[in-house]
């Protein structure tokens, strides 16, 4: 038994209550002065007080003690958007490496419209659980984003890119849809359409905008446009859209690599032949795009490097260097496959199920 006289911290752990009680002021207090509640007010003496309180306790919060201390916790954590998209599986791929290399842990977590799993991960930013974020959420009005002008904490945004900022890691994507369009231009096609995302999401737009100025430029018509989800599903209700309302199109140009073998099966249940009456081409290249039916041309990016220049810049904030934009280097490269050839020069030949 503990004598009654005796402190506290002489016999067993010290508690929130007990640096509350020392310093003269509510648990509350205590734990938003440990977090680096930048919304507290409260005179300078009581957050000198609360600290002196916590080491004349000897108290050691699960993460108050670390950031109290400026200690690492040597982790950072990553945001994406699908944990089954295998675009961000490489991207996470480079990045464990690169932050393995440089000796942290990586923290993943998969972006949710689940305010209860939001909450989660804002909570552990708020905690100084982890010692940087990366974060490739394309959601707009993830509740993270709201906090992070506030916060400490250093970040980069990972494939997306928030204006303003100074922290985006991006890939060269307009011009990732200027070398799709370049393949089609040189194969004699005119008449596109593009399998496009969600109209909020910022690599939508990205991949959009490169594809219109492209074809401005070129001075062909502008690409007839669906949009869908960044899945299979998506990218096959899109491309029957576009078949059904635009049976001249000789080629479409797919956002992903998910939607595009959804084109390639819309393609094939309206009877059509690829490439011979429509070609498919994808941004996104991964070693799946080479074992399609037919194997599908696509648009290489460095997206293992993506994930590598993210860490590197992470770690650069750590190291006390301001935040800046970072363009991953590497052209967009068209890896050439059996989804595309030259323009069909009338009618499909194929046995068409869309309207003629």
């Amino acid at each position: 038994m503990r004598d009654a006289d005796a402190p506290l911290h002489s016999k067993q752990r010290s508690r929130l209550i007990d640096v509350a009680n020392h310093a003269g002021v509510t648990k509350s207090v205590v734990s938003r002065v440990l977090n680096n509640d930048r919304t507290l007010s409260i005179r300078e003496e009581t957050r000198t007080r609360i600290l002196d309180a916590v080491r004349d306790l000897g108290y050691q919060p699960h993460t108050g003690a670390r950031a109290l201390a400026g200690a690492s916790t040597r982790a950072l954590a990553l945001l994406i958007p699908d944990l089954t998209n295998p675009v961000y599986s490489r991207i996470t791929r480079g990045a464990v490496q690169q932050a393995r290399a440089r000796g942290f842990a990586m923290l993943l977590a998969e972006d949710s419209a689940d305010f209860g799993v939001d909450r989660q991960f804002a909570d552990l930013v708020a905690s100084h659980r982890v010692d940087g974020l990366l974060i490739a959420s394309a959601r707009p009005d993830h509740p993270l984003l709201g906090m992070l002008p506030d916060s400490r904490i250093p970040h980069v945004f990972v494939n997306r890119v928030v204006a303003g900022s100074g922290r985006n890691i991006s890939l060269q994507i307009e011009a990732a849809s200027q070398a799709a369009l370049d393949h089609l231009l040189a194969l004699g096609h005119r008449r596109i359409g593009h399998v496009s995302g969600p109209e909020q999401l910022a690599p939508t737009v990205s991949r959009r905008a490169g594809l219109l100025g492209a074809a401005a430029a070129a001075g062909i018509p502008e690409p007839s446009i669906e949009s869908g989800e960044f899945n299979e599903q998506g990218g096959y209700a899109a491309a029957t859209r576009l078949l059904a309302d635009h049976p001249d199109l000789t080629a479409i140009y797919a956002s992903t690599l998910n939607q595009a073998i959804g084109v390639l099966s819309a393609v094939h249940a309206a009877g059509l032949r690829i490439p011979g009456d429509i070609s498919v081409i994808s941004y996104d290249d991964l070693p799946l795009a080479g074992f399609l039916h037919p194997p599908l041309t696509a648009i290489a990016m460095p997206l293992m490097e993506l994930g590598q220049a993210a860490v590197d810049a992470l770690c650069a904030q750590l190291e006390g260097a301001p935040p800046k934009d970072v363009l991953v280097p590497g052209a967009p490269e068209v890896v050439v496959r059996g989804s595309t050839g030259p323009p069909r020069s009338g009618p499909p030949a194929g046995t068409a199920k869309v309207p003629s």
